[in-house]
């Protein structure tokens, strides 16, 4: 039987969500897995709540819909958790896992989700990106906290996949700043 991870990403507009749902859903493919990542989004514009969706699987993956029942939920704007046209815990049960932007304690997180089960996580990846590459894009911070929780991918198959597909957009610097802000992530994630 295939096992298959379904991740809902949450953030606005401009934050990244998408980017992220995309490029993890390529790196694992690096890997040999079967994934897809796509966005959901009503009208475009900065700062409007976006989705994004992963799935990865060891086998071809034939779902075409957003992902309804996530096992990792990762919010790129802990604004969202409090709104409930956000969703942020739609579809979530006992067992889902939750990484948060913020310099909230999970502790903090979990009273404001309302939740008795699951597991929550923190990394203040905003601050993170502004100190590693200059902008306050938690997006692939996150990516490296989620390689903390998840075995979907480990931390160096996510750094050898930014260095490989962001050298072809952006400078080395950037890359680099990509790889240590993801590195730190992974590091400063605190867990309850």
């Amino acid at each position: 039987m295939a096992k298959m991870t379904e991740i809902r990403w949450h953030g606005r507009g401009g934050q990244g969500a998408k980017t992220a749902a995309i490029f993890l859903a390529e790196a694992v493919l690096d890997q040999g897995m079967h994934s897809q990542g796509f966005p959901e989004y009503g009208p475009e514009r900065r700062g409007a709540p976006v989705r994004g969706f992963t799935r990865i699987s060891d086998k071809p993956i034939r779902l075409h819909c957003s992902v309804a029942k996530p096992q990792i939920v990762i919010v790129l704007d802990p604004t969202l958790i409090e709104s409930a046209s956000a969703g942020v815990t739609d579809g979530t049960d006992v067992s889902t896992v939750y990484i948060i932007n913020t310099m909230e304690t999970p502790a903090a997180i979990r009273a404001k989700l309302g939740v008795k089960g699951g597991t929550i996580h923190t990394v203040d990846a905003s601050l993170i990106a502004q100190e590693c590459f200059g902008r306050a894009i938690p997006n692939m911070p996150m990516i490296g906290a989620l390689t903390n929780v998840s075995d979907v991918i480990t931390l160096e198959d996510v750094t050898s996949a930014m260095a490989r597909r962001l050298k072809k957009k952006f400078s080395q610097a950037v890359v680099d700043g990509n790889v240590a802000a993801v590195e730190r992530a992974h590091e400063e994630m605190v867990s309850e």
